[in-house]
């Protein structure tokens, strides 16, 4: 490189990679700083610049000389992080913005791979198959208008398509990983020398890996997946239970079936809150999506019918509800997965509703984000864990007791708790509890948060002590899912890792790190090493 960059004075790097890459990839504007340097929790120091490689080989450039001049390097993906995934931990970072990187190289019909760029949004990697017949085994999740492919991939991901192909780890069959030292490694059968990405498995896992690394290993340059048939014909289905125990037991017995592609519940507060959000606006938009989606007129008037009169007033007196989505190839294979569903409902007593809310998601699969905050315009914190079947109502009634214990402070705080209830695969259960609370909202709300729907709320004042009190309350959450083995997506900084885990893994781990990140640049501080 001529001069040592880690002799230069702060600052005088970004000169040398301005000069050395391209124009127009570091950015200083303060604003911008600002907005990338927090998530949808909170913020951070406010980063040096932000970095916006347009491909890959500039990216191995800015990570090369980033890191010789021991700048820590912190991989943004869509943003929709809650666990302080890239939020830098002081001044001295600098923010690794991969959503210029975004194209799709590659749809591979007859070997049946996609290969996208890490910043490629789940949205458009949907709309661009979507005329193929072809799709990816998980294909995304709500936040896919802006999360993208390599964020889903570091936090390991789930909702669309996870209850049947699990979480997005299982999807991917390699990638393309930009190390430390600026080095490009390939994985899987991408590393034979005379190969390409078709295969996984060549020996040690290695794209195993970096899934699930919240990119502290590495960065995803590019990321192959493999392809499956679309499955054309779908159907939704409702039910509403009286009580967690019976949702969580049916749940379960449906993602054992292995009969839907989603299965997902919510408890009182939660679906409330849903109903309380959205406007008749946005009623009719999702109206016109199910009817686009629904395949001839035919389908389409009858869909569109049963949404329209049944509008919101059947979840009324709905306590909690769970729904169900299944594609199959054929029409007969969904009549027979949904006759296989409302057998295990009568086995729990659940009671069938009206079908609105799994229709209107799978035909909008990614609205808006307007989500993250409450109807008022409350911030949101969600907390999960991943548990075995047997274990989730154990997990559950210490939830409940967790929130009995601290219900002065909830009252006080006027802290809203409720639960989003999910399956992974047929043999792993979601549960994640959620807080709303009166607090202002952060530059990073205001910028994904529609505008319209931001002039409706009311808005609050910053609440630091409210803050503080869901934080806690979380990590008492957090407490009860570590007595249980619960294991988590999405690590980053808030999740227990390297002290939950038997010494010889946690030993490993730390010597991957150490090997492929010898200066700790890349990501310091996420999944607990430095």
């Amino acid at each position: 490189m001529g001069v040592g960059v880690n002799q230069l004075e702060n600052g005088q790097w970004l000169e040398v990679l301005e000069r050395e890459v391209v124009a127009g990839v570091v950015r200083r504007e303060r604003d911008l700083r600002v907005l990338y340097s927090q998530d949808v929790l909170g913020k951070g120091a406010v980063a040096l610049a932000v970095l916006s490689p347009g491909n890959a080989d500039e990216l191995a450039r800015c990570v090369k000389i980033a890191a010789e001049a021991d700048v820590a390097l912190l991989p943004r993906g869509g943003g929709m992080s809650y666990t302080s995934g890239y939020v830098p931990q002081h001044e001295n970072s600098v923010i690794v913005d991969l959503g210029r990187m975004n194209r799709i190289l590659e749809i591979n019909a007859e070997d049946m791979y996609v290969t996208v760029e890490a910043g490629c949004t789940w949205q458009a990697l949907y709309d661009a198959l979507k005329d193929t017949g072809l799709r990816t085994p998980f294909w995304g999740t709500l936040s896919g208008r802006f999360a993208t492919v390599g964020g889903g991939l570091s936090q390991n991901s789930v909702f669309w398509g996870t209850s049947q192909f699990g979480p997005a780890a299982d999807s991917v069959v390699s990638m393309d990983i930009v190390l430390a030292d600026g080095s490009i490694m390939s994985t899987g059968s991408a590393a034979h020398s005379n190969g390409n990405a078709f295969h996984r498995h060549y020996g040690p896992d290695l794209t195993g890996v970096f899934v699930g690394d919240t990119g502290a290993l590495g960065f995803k340059a590019t990321v192959t997946l493999r392809l499956i048939p679309q499955r054309p014909a779908r159907d939704g289905l409702s039910f509403a239970a009286d009580d967690a125990d019976s949702l969580i037991a049916f749940a379960s017995d449906v993602s054992r079936a292995q009969v839907a592609s989603e299965v997902f519940g919510f408890d009182p507060y939660l679906q409330a809150q849903r109903m309380k959000r959205e406007s008749l606006a946005a009623d009719v938009k999702a109206l016109a999506g199910v009817m686009k989606s629904a395949g001839g007129i035919g389908k389409a008037l009858k869909k569109g019918a049963r949404v329209a009169v049944a509008g919101r007033g059947y979840m009324k007196d709905v306590k909690f509800s769970l729904h169900v989505l299944v594609e199959e190839a054929c029409e007969a294979a969904v009549k027979h997965n949904m006759a296989v569903v409302r057998e295990l409902a009568k086995k729990h007593g659940m009671r069938e509703l009206e079908n609105s809310i799994p229709t209107i998601l799978r035909a909008n699969p990614f609205g808006p984000v307007n989500n993250m905050i409450g109807p008022s315009g409350e911030r949101w914190l969600p907390v999960h864990g991943v548990i075995p079947h047997s274990r989730v109502q154990a997990v559950y009634d210490g939830i409940e007791a967790v929130f009995e214990e601290h219900r002065e402070l909830i009252e006080q705080f006027e802290i809203g708790t409720g639960y989003l209830f999910a399956t992974v695969g047929p043999n792993a259960f979601v549960l994640e509890p959620v807080f709303f609370w009166p607090d202002e909202l952060n530059e990073w709300h205001r910028e994904a948060v529609e505008d319209d729907y931001l002039q409706r709320i009311k808005g609050f004042p910053a609440n630091e002590a409210a803050r503080n009190a869901v934080l806690r309350l979380r990590k008492a959450l957090c407490d009860v899912f570590v007595r249980h083995g619960a294991v988590h997506m999405q690590i980053a900084r808030a999740y227990p890792y390297g002290e939950v885990l038997d010494e010889s893994a946690w030993s490993l781990v730390k010597s991957l790190k150490s090997t492929l990140d010898p200066k700790g640049c890349i990501n310091p501080g996420a999944l607990g090493l430095d």
